[in-house]
């Protein structure tokens, strides 16, 4: 089973990932590293490139630093740009990991062009329903603060059943990947205002506190 190389692993955890401290909780940290673990694994599953799968997946958020509706084509523009990756990367590899990272977003009018961008997609979807709910309502505290607790419920409430209902626009692209299940889990909370609604409560309520 292939390993990330030391080489770049070293490249990304000194120069890279630090600047994901700038991005707040929903966008921060804890998520890149979670897409990257996700990424991994999913190349072990479909036999892609690991080093391909692992840089695309540090990247994938960077633009994050500018305007949030065109951040994959920013974080696009930022790996094509680096010209420290040409030490382990081809061009044309370059060029793959550009679109791969400018194809993750859920809401993309068109299938991910490779099977890395397809990778990426797919990690960036991490469909465990607490960590979706949660970066939700974390996210509508960060962005939309002057919202009362009953405008984030019904801003919530809009984002899950645009993007996560049975009519929603995510879309999956990794056959018999972990999400599938969970997807499902979400979309039967969703359809329960009831059991949304506790959702929300639960975790608004504990995001406050904190």
């Amino acid at each position: 089973m292939q390993q990330v190389s030391l080489d770049i692993m070293e490249f990304i955890e000194r120069n890279i990932l630090p600047k994901y401290n700038d991005f707040g909780k929903s966008h921060g940290l804890q998520h890149v590293m979670r897409v990257i673990d996700n990424s991994i694994q999913l190349a072990h599953q479909t036999g892609a490139d690991v080093n391909i799968a692992y840089v695309v997946a540090a990247y994938h958020d960077l633009g994050m630093s500018g305007p949030r509706a065109i951040h994959h084509i920013t974080s696009g523009k930022i790996l094509s740009s680096d010209n420290r990756l040409k030490k382990w990367f081809s061009d044309d590899q370059l060029r793959i990991m550009k679109e791969a990272v400018e194809d993750h977003r859920a809401s993309s009018s068109h299938a991910p062009r490779s099977l890395y961008g397809k990778i990426v997609a797919e990690a960036d979807r991490d469909l465990d329903p607490e960590t979706v709910f949660t970066r939700a309502v974390e996210y509508g505290l960060e962005n939309e603060p002057t919202k009362n607790k009953e405008e984030q419920w019904k801003r919530f409430q809009k984002h899950m059943n645009e993007k996560y209902s049975c009519n929603g626009y995510i879309h999956l692209w990794i056959p018999g990947s972990p999400n599938a299940n969970n997807l499902k889990t979400i979309q039967n909370i969703i359809s329960d205002d009831e059991l949304l609604r506790a959702e929300f409560e639960r975790i608004y309520d504990k995001e406050i506190v904190e």
